[in-house]
């Protein structure tokens, strides 16, 4: 019974996707929007089980497979809710495109498991299949714009790509079997601490492969060739699932393989994740800046933005972590808003994804505009906005790990790519636009917008309650 109290949000999340997979197939074509209020109904009783668990004491289940904590119920309570978001975003872009409606919210709703699986898994076998049910989904929902040629061949290359990256991993994880004899976080945790170097020598090898996946599931420099083909090439609301809380998925991923069963190894991976940080800062805002295509450019960023999330894992201490997390949950938050302004954009079939169709956006629509420049703002970590607080507090925990260099590289880097961030906002503010007919918005996407972007706004003015979550969850 204990089991299936703590896995009750899994668990009706599964019994939710069946329903309404199952329920879609007999709704007639004109009905079909009864499964987006079903896929929201779920997402909403789904994060209301995840949120009663915050605070709570942790608790294991299936034989220590799986675990309950308050880092665990904080970021699938934040997946949840950004997935919330981004099906408002999405439903008029998918009708419009005649995406095929029902596969595309069942998708979504496994995805969604699949990363809930993951923040809470405590089991080398259970995180990968975790991962694999996100992935398999991701690559589907890719795939699900049949009409569209850049689509398909965006699904080929994040599937051959994704595919190398699962084995990678898996690799690593049956050679840190090898070396401890369990599957079990804490008991390899237990077995590395016991035994001397000479015993670690698998396990450290197994640690090289299971860096190189995780780099590749992130988008981390030299492993970062699928992101900006994928980001371009799926349908603007594929990229802004894939862009959003599959990050936070990916950061509790890393929590749990190193920090929970290879800490004692720490030593190693701080400097493999201190290269990749360098890199990404320098390759991903780079190459940002010579993109004209919104979708490229904000894919280039990621991949910079994943630089500033590895850099609370360089510091390797509970400081570094709650930061780590505060970034992943506050850029997920942030990359919603940019996106949705896009999904606005596109509309009657036109995709929106060049620069220039930011142009005069504030005349078209001057809340997507606002929104839009909030974001950007904020992901350029300009303050008082939230992305401000997020670099700030990465970059105290990375100085008081002394890696000061990784700092000093971080803040030149930022300046740097403030300038993509701000030329588009020039275009939206100043520049004529092209297209001078209004852009339209359902109420419940114009409300969702401006809740997004003052959330913006409120959580850096008074970042301290999410913070202090992020804090406790690695307080013991």
């Amino acid at each position: 019974m204990d089991n299936l109290q703590l896995a009750t949000p899994e668990i009706f999340m599964l019994f939710a996707s069946c329903a309404v997979l199952v329920v879609d197939l007999f709704l007639k074509p004109e009905q079909r929007g009864m499964t987006y209020w079903l896929t929201q109904g779920s997402l909403v009783i789904t994060l209301l089980l995840t949120y009663g668990q915050i605070g709570d004491a942790a608790g294991t289940a299936f034989a220590g497979a799986y675990t309950v904590d308050d880092m665990s119920a904080t970021l699938k309570s934040w997946i949840l809710l950004i997935a919330i978001g981004g099906f408002v975003y999405t439903r008029d872009y998918i009708k419009d495109r005649d995406i095929a409606n029902g596969e595309y919210y069942v998708l979504g709703l496994f995805g969604v498991m699949g990363m809930m699986i993951m923040t809470s898994s405590n089991n080398l076998l259970t995180i990968y299949l975790g991962l694999e049910l996100l992935a398999l989904s991701l690559y589907a929902m890719v795939a699900l714009y049949r009409s569209n040629a850049d689509a398909s061949e965006a699904a080929m290359k994040y599937f051959v790509l994704g595919a190398l990256a699962s084995g990678m991993l898996l690799y690593g994880m049956s050679m840190v079997y090898g070396s401890t004899g369990s599957l079990d976080l804490a008991t390899i945790s237990q077995a590395l601490t016991a035994s001397g170097d000479a015993s670690t020598t698998g396990a450290r090898f197994g640690l090289t492969f299971i860096i190189v996946g995780l780099a590749f599931k992130l988008g981390a420099v030299p492993f970062h060739m699928w992101v900006p083909d994928v980001y371009d090439g799926a349908p603007t609301s594929v990229t802004l699932y894939i862009s959003t809380a599959p990050k936070i998925a990916a950061f509790a991923m890393i929590i749990r393989l190193l920090v929970d069963g290879l800490e004692v190894l720490s030593g190693d991976w701080t400097l493999m994740f201190a290269i990749l940080a360098a890199l990404s800062l320098v390759v991903g805002n780079l190459l940002a800046i010579a993109q004209q295509n919104i979708k490229r450019m904000l894919a280039y960023s990621t991949i910079s933005h994943v630089g500033f999330l590895l850099l609370g894992m360089v510091a390797a201490n509970p400081e570094g972590y709650s930061a780590a997390m505060f970034y992943a949950i506050t850029y997920a938050l942030t990359t919603l808003a940019a996106f949705g302004v896009l999904l606005v954009l596109s509309r009657n079939g036109e995709e929106a994804v060049m620069l220039d169709d930011l142009s005069g956006l504030f005349r078209r629509n001057a809340l997507a505009a606002t929104v839009m420049m909030l974001a950007l703002i904020s992901l350029a970590g300009v303050p008082p906005l939230v992305g401000f607080y997020a670099k700030l507090s990465v970059l105290k925990a990375v100085i008081s790990a002394d890696y000061v260099w990784l700092a000093v590289l971080a803040v030149i880097m930022s300046v740097v790519g403030a300038f993509y961030y701000l030329r588009a906002i020039k275009m939206m503010f100043f520049d004529d636009p092209v297209d001078t007919s209004e852009v339209p918005a359902q109420l419940d996407v114009n409300a969702t917008l401006a809740v997004n972007g003052l959330a913006v706004v409120v959580l850096g003015i008074f970042p301290g309650w999410i913070m202090a979550v992020c804090v406790r969850a690695f307080a013991g």
